[in-house]
């Protein structure tokens, strides 16, 4: 199929861009394009007009300030995963990027992006809800600051409102004795994760402490297994965390995986990052 007809509008400045979204026209934002095209292609999205915001300045790049890492809108897949101050500071994101689809897809999307789309099988979103990551978001009025673990709403669907655009996420600098681990879990290398695992935490002395488990893939948004972390950080074992791991976290079920799989493959997942974790600070 081939997109429906819109207007295109490239502009050069946030500004800009909050004139366009003002305009009362049905509108979409373009950026890295890799998941927009291919739903303009299918018919599953038809604004009225497309405006490109790939070319404002100063939503681009990593860099650190105050026990922060922030990291710009526009900043592509790719230079995350290249970054050596990611690798260093928030390696979960590293550990991350590789699974995002295939080279040709990291070297166009953009980390707001994948954030704006919330696809509820993503990498992004469940690596930020893991590291606390802040989302940045500007309009006319300024700016707002959206927890991610409060950002992502459901199936597409996020906090922001209609006149705000997402210029960068804060991410805090990991404490001492921070570990990081991720896996998922798909039928073909580069496909949506059937079920995936993004964890963050510290680990001293063999415990566990400020420990965040986010599995994704597995129902509308990035969900938080609070009490499987709990567990942990009480001291209990993998087995006890595993069990905590169930209907209750709403795992959904589709023509590819039944919920009931995706729970086995959670706790299978669950076992697999907790084990490398240890084994890496052994």
């Amino acid at each position: 199929m081939k997109a429906p007809d819109f207007d295109y509008v490239r502009v050069p400045t946030l500004a800009a861009a909050f004139k366009q979204l003002d305009s009362g026209d049905d509108v979409q934002l373009l950026a890295g394009g890799q998941s927009l095209l291919a739903s303009l292609n299918l018919r599953l999205s038809q604004p009225q007009k497309l405006i490109d915001i790939a070319h404002i300045k100063g939503l681009a790049g990593i860099t650190q300030g105050k026990g922060l890492i922030k990291i710009g809108a526009l900043t592509r897949h790719c230079d995350i995963e290249t970054s050596l101050l990611i690798r260093e500071k928030l390696p979960l994101l590293s550990m991350a990027a590789p699974h995002i689809a295939h080279p040709a897809i990291r070297n166009r999307g953009t980390f707001g992006g994948s954030l704006a789309l919330a696809d509820p099988a993503a990498e992004w979103p469940a690596c930020c809800v893991a590291l606390n990551a802040t989302v940045v978001a500007a309009s006319r009025r300024g700016e707002r600051r959206i927890a991610a673990a409060e950002f992502f709403q459901g199936l597409y669907t996020t906090a922001l409102e209609s006149d705000e655009i997402i210029t960068s996420v804060e991410i805090p600098a990991p404490a001492k004795g921070a570990v990081a681990g991720f896996s998922e879990l798909a039928r073909r290398h580069g496909d949506y994760a059937l079920v995936g695992l993004a964890a963050q935490g510290t680990l001293l002395k063999g415990r566990w402490n400020a420990l965040n488990l986010v599995f994704f893939g597995v129902g509308d948004r990035p969900i938080l297994a609070q009490a499987a972390a709990q567990k942990l950080m009480d001291g209990e074992g993998v087995k006890a965390a595993q069990d905590c791991i169930d209907a209750a976290l709403n795992f959904s079920g589709d023509d590819v995986c039944s919920a009931e799989t995706r729970l086995h493959l959670a706790r299978v997942l669950l076992g697999r990052v907790l084990g490398t974790i240890k084994s890496n600070t052994a």
